[in-house]
């Protein structure tokens, strides 16, 4: 039997702790100032067993004004509310608050429940019928509603069987999802050490888990969080060896500090969330962005977090966090002025890794960009924008990677890239082997570096809006589509001879010479006198015009066959002066030959100073 959480909402002195108390028989003001000033400052919790055995955990939040930050704390991971009108005093100013807040965080599961129905002439009819009028433009207008009173327990049993049937059809939290537990207390025991305590909204823990924990270290948050071991876990001060969702969950940490955690960090699976500081947004509810102040309050999960808001239009804005915390596209946050306690509306996330905006022109394209796109996220739209982008990065993000894939985007091992993408590095690394070559015709190509180095930059061919292309390992998908492949540590065009230019009358000179005496090598002075030097001399090898053997020997690439025609005629075996005598060389000529000629296999050595040619 899976367990739910329960939030309550409602003004302050509503009776909130009351009705909570009587359905579970548990105090929820823990501290002594809550109970002499009969208030609830901070949040209570407490449990039951509803009459189909399902277990239910409430999350007892405060409705003064000047704890609304408490009350957020409690309501944002909870998926379900009870929101609580009192029949004798009606709907009051708290009310629109955590209305307000219920709209603003998405949460449109719940019930109503009209309390002190005792106290009211009319038994809470005319509290009901203008809490319906208030809900009416939120999640939870057509929400059940009940009226009772824990004094005379009128309406207790039916508000445990309405709440039973609606925990029933609520949607089923997925199990397997990664762990982001928001932490709204943090306290220490003897003898076990460190514990948080948390709404457990999706995941599941095991007792041994590693995870990371990520809040008010601040850069530690970016590199992954501390990494801390779960020593023990409890729900409803029961030990379990597994927690799954939704619960109220406490768990007891090795590794962490009580001192460096706090109510608005997180415990999250390792690897599965972007811990970040700039997020693009849209409005959800209340004020229009371009409206609210430069400075607000972010509320998310059980974090506040002070925030510089700047506007895209009404609809649309750029949050910049004061530090970084755990979010995914798709997460609802709540906006409230820096120091003051009214809700100014809701906003959920589009993007986690947004856009430097930098250029004249760019906040009004990008508001334009941002009303296209998927609240959910959407992987093409990602991958396109990027060129390319890994699957598990998009997954962190909260973005599903869909199969098969739209058209357009191509799976290359651990990446996601765009055909768009592909194409414009492919003309980028082309027109840069072009200009490679017209620079210098004797290029062997631009290095594998080189073109890296020029796929990387941001800007690459502003006219082809190519984005930096992200990772080595996709010039692979890049070389074929510009036509071109890699050779030798060079990136080369195979449809391209590299050409001799002003060195091609010079190697024709020196073709002529060796095809009139082809064993005499010329000199270093000759070829210096040509202005042939190595790298036109490569060239040429390349082409095939000459052949270059060790200590600076060139010669035609006949020259081998030309040389074994004459060593076949002498007595075998032969000594390398007989050879030299027999090609008309001299020393410095023959011994690099014979030993290319030992080489190929063509002659082999008898003894230290003769060979003979194999037959």
């Amino acid at each position: 039997m899976i367990e739910r959480v329960v939030a309550t909402a409602g003004h302050v002195d509503h009776g909130k702790s009351t009705l909570v108390r009587a359905l579970t028989g548990i105090e929820t003001d823990r501290w002594e100032e809550e109970r002499r000033r009969g208030l609830t400052i901070d949040l209570g919790f407490a449990w039951t067993r509803l009459p189909s055995g399902r277990e239910v955990s409430f999350v007892d939040v405060p409705g003064h004004e000047r704890f609304l930050g408490n009350m957020l704390a409690g309501l944002g991971p909870a998926p379900v509310v009870c929101f609580v009108v009192a029949a004798d005093e009606g709907w009051q100013a708290q009310s629109d608050d955590h209305r307000d807040a219920l709209a603003a965080l998405g949460i449109e599961t719940g019930v109503l429940v009209i309390t002190r129905a005792d106290l009211a002439e009319d038994g809470g009819r005319a509290a009901l019928a203008r809490a319906r009028t208030e809900l009416a433009g939120t999640g939870l207008a057509g929400a059940p509603a009940v009226t009772v009173s824990a004094r005379t327990g009128q309406g207790i049993d039916e508000l445990r069987t309405v709440l039973d049937d609606v925990l029933e059809h609520a949607p089923e939290p997925p199990a397997d999802a990664p762990v982001r537990l928001w932490i709204d207390r943090a306290f220490s025991i003897s003898g076990a050490g460190t514990v948080v305590t948390g709404t457990l909204a999706t995941g599941t823990l095991h007792q041994g888990d590693r995870l990371s924990l990520l809040g008010t270290q601040g850069d530690a948050a970016r590199d992954g969080g501390a990494q801390v071991l779960v020593r023990g876990l409890q729900s409803r001060e029961e030990s379990a060896r597994e927690l799954g969702p939704v619960c109220r969950a406490a768990v007891n940490l090795r590794g962490a500090d009580l001192e460096g955690i706090g109510r608005g960090d997180a415990l999250v699976t390792p690897g599965a969330f972007e811990a970040v500081d700039h997020v693009d947004v849209r409005r959800t509810t209340g004020e229009a962005l371009d409206e609210v102040p430069r400075e607000v309050m972010v509320h998310a999960g059980t974090a506040a977090v002070p925030a510089r808001v700047r506007d895209l239009g009404a609809q649309h804005a750029r949050l910049a966090l004061e530090r970084p915390l755990p979010l995914r596209v798709g997460d609802r946050m709540l906006l409230r002025g820096s120091g003051e306690h009214a809700v100014l509306g809701g906003v959920q996330i589009l993007d986690v890794d947004p856009p430097a905006l930098t250029r004249r022109g760019a906040g009004k394209r990008r508001s334009t960009e941002l009303g296209t796109m998927d609240p959910h996220g959407d992987a093409a739209h990602e991958t396109a924008r990027r060129g390319a982008i890994r699957a598990d990065r998009l997954a962190r993000r909260g973005i599903a990677v869909p199969d098969p894939l739209p058209g357009g985007i191509l799976r290359a091992g651990e990446w996601l890239v765009a055909e768009q993408a592909i194409t414009a590095w492919a003309g980028a690394l082309r027109e840069a082997a072009r200009a490679e070559h017209e620079r210098d015709a004797l290029s062997a190509g631009i290095t594998r570096g080189a073109a890296l180095d020029l796929l990387a930059r941001d800007g690459t061919v502003p006219e082809r809006s190519a984005p930096p292309m992200p990772d080595g390992s996709l010039l692979s998908l890049v070389l074929p589509a510009a036509g071109l492949a890699a050779q030798g540590g060079r990136i080369i065009d195979p449809a391209h001879a590299v050409g001799l230019g002003a060195a091609e009358t010079q190697v024709a000179a020196l073709e002529e010479r060796l095809r009139a005496h082809p064993f005499l090598a010329p000199e270093a002075d000759d070829l210096a006198a040509l202005h042939l030097g190595v790298r036109e001399l490569a060239a040429a090898e390349k082409q095939g015009r000459l052949l270059r053997l060790p200590d600076g020997v060139v010669l035609l690439p006949t020259a081998p066959a030309l040389a074994m025609r004459e060593l076949a005629r002498l007595e075998q075996p032969f000594t390398a002066s007989a050879a030299r005598r027999a090609l008309g060389t001299t020393r410095r000529v023959a011994i690099p030959l014979l030993e290319h000629l030992d080489a190929r296999g063509w002659t082999r050595r008898v003894d230290g100073s003769s060979r003979e040619v194999v037959r």
